[in-house]
């Protein structure tokens, strides 16, 4: 491997920034497990490892970690027109609505991958799924789950049209207990999930298209507790209660 040249150190540093990775339709994997995992999904362009092409003062000029591990990979994002294939089942769909911290999503996008839920659809306003701290918490969880960023609302209502037994499941504070109202149904081959911003919850515009709203009720009731959930733990309790009726 050549060494790394002045000008890839910069180019991996600018990485960091999301006008940059859709400048230059890369992004940035670190670590040799996260790297490896990424490599299975996308096109390695660079590969940087400590001792070997880059000395560790280089590594540490490209790392976004307080701690970087030695290894950096730098992947081609992928065409919003290529295929995804996936021999998982396509019954459920998980949809975030302007979750915007990056630590929240990368750890949403792995959960989804233990879930087997291989499309995650994102409103506009959600964060960048190839934001360092994203693709880092995703720990190569975003090689498997096909990320897609549309403008939500829309995206429904078309989805809706199409198919009339869509059930469009969404987290309300008004909504029924999680645990007295299955998730899914026999008559209901798809179903969505729709996960809200961090402090405002699912936006008006896609609040309307809920078809079954839900709570996950705290314990014990009539008690004061904790004003929300963690978005990123919410979405893993809901999985798993679909995933329970399967």
């Amino acid at each position: 491997m050549e060494h790394v040249t002045k000008a890839q150190v910069k180019l991996v540093r600018s990485l960091q920034l999301k006008k940059n990775r859709d400048a230059e339709s890369l992004f940035v994997a670190e670590g040799e497990k996260c790297v490896e995992e990424i490599r299975k999904g996308f096109s390695l362009v660079y590969l940087f490892r400590e001792g070997e092409n880059a000395t560790r003062t280089e590594i540490e000029q490209m790392s976004s970690l307080r701690t970087p591990q030695g290894v950096i990979g730098v992947f081609r994002k992928p065409d919003s027109s290529e295929s995804f294939h996936s021999s998982e089942s396509s019954d459920l769909i998980l949809a975030l609505d302007g979750v915007q911290d990056p630590g929240n999503l990368g750890t949403i996008i792995r959960t989804c991958d233990w879930f087997g839920v291989r499309r995650l659809i994102c409103s506009r306003d959600t964060a960048d799924c190839y934001n360092p701290k994203v693709v880092q918490a995703t720990m190569g969880a975003l090689s498997r789950v096909r990320v897609e960023y549309v403008d939500l609302s829309s995206w429904l209502e078309e989805l809706k049209i199409k198919n009339s037994k869509l059930r469009i499941i969404g987290t309300l504070l008004d909504g029924r207990d999680l645990y007295q109202s299955p998730l899914t149904t026999h008559h209901s081959p798809l179903s969505i999930i729709i996960m809200g911003n961090e402090g405002n919850g699912i936006s008006p515009s896609v609040r309307r298209l809920i078809t079954h709203p839900v709570r996950i009720p705290s314990y014990p009731k009539n008690v004061e507790t904790s004003e929300s959930l963690n978005v990123s733990i919410a979405t893993a309790i809901m999985l798993a209660e679909y995933r329970r009726y399967m």
